[in-house]
């Protein structure tokens, strides 16, 4: 099976789907210079455009769609992550994409507790998110370390809405030696200049429109005024509006939905 799946990748508008790394593998030797996207599916323009600097920066393209339960906290929204993977496929075929890695959970964690982390973050996992999501980096490098392993890119891109976890996987391709160049992509936004996310669409009408509200405060606002002006733009709670990097990044909530964004100070 592998070998039939082999003669067809890399051919017209075909598009190899994967669930076991050892057929990827078997695709993906010597077929020139290949840029990996991670995701967790749900995919949007934000994930196409990080696709689409893929595609400008490499020979093939490879897209892995994974829920990956060790960056969830037990009360956060695991379960509840949209799912959609049909129209995943649909939207990267259509995007020219080579292959899709679609991995279970066995497949990346094999005889392992997934809260287990023998990947370490390093300085860059340090405070903002990790204040509030203490679990996320050492889940988000644990799966991106398997995912590296499992798709042997030359380069991966990464989005910089997350920009504090751009820089945690730059810091740990150098800690690790991994002959890999990372890419951040720019955050791709919405005409009110809303971030796209997949948690977006938790969001009702009335929410969205105060959505589109953050990225204005960030701009126009200081950090001291800006958890004050976000609040009462109708946030339910800022856990930081913070300078690092150069960059101003915030992290709110409307209702039960969690949002960050960044932006160049």
């Amino acid at each position: 099976m592998p070998m039939k799946f082999a003669q067809v990748f890399f051919q017209g508008n075909n598009m190899f789907i994967s669930h076991i790394k050892d057929d990827l593998r078997s695709v993906i030797r010597d077929r020139g210079r290949i840029a990996f996207v991670p995701t967790m599916g749900a995919l949007h323009d934000g994930h196409l455009s990080l696709v689409r600097l893929a595609k400008q920066n490499a020979d093939k393209v490879i897209v892995s769609i994974f829920v990956n339960p060790a960056q969830f906290a037990p009360h956060e929204d695991f379960d509840s992550y949209p799912r959609h993977v049909e129209a995943d496929l649909a939207l990267l075929k259509a995007e020219g994409v080579d292959a899709v890695y679609l991995p279970s959970v066995a497949e990346i964690y094999p005889n392992e507790d997934v809260s287990s982390n023998p990947v370490k973050t390093g300085p860059a996992a340090q405070g903002l998110e990790s204040d509030f999501r203490p679990h996320f980096f050492g889940g988000v490098v644990n799966v991106v370390y398997r995912l590296f392993e499992h798709t042997q890119p030359d380069l991966a891109i990464f989005g910089e809405k997350d920009f504090q976890q751009l820089q945690v996987i730059r810091e740990m391709v150098a800690d690790y030696a991994l002959p890999i160049t990372i890419l951040g992509a720019p955050i791709a936004r919405d005409e009110y200049g809303l971030a796209l996310s997949s948690r977006n669409a938790y969001l009702s009408a009335d929410e969205i429109a105060i959505a589109r509200k953050l990225n204005v405060i960030m701009r126009e606002s200081n950090c001291e005024s800006a958890a004050t002006d976000l609040l009462a733009a109708g946030f339910d709670k800022v856990d930081y509006v913070a300078h690092h990097w150069g960059r101003v990044l915030a992290a709110v909530w409307i209702g039960k939905t969690r949002l960050i964004d960044n932006m160049a100070i």
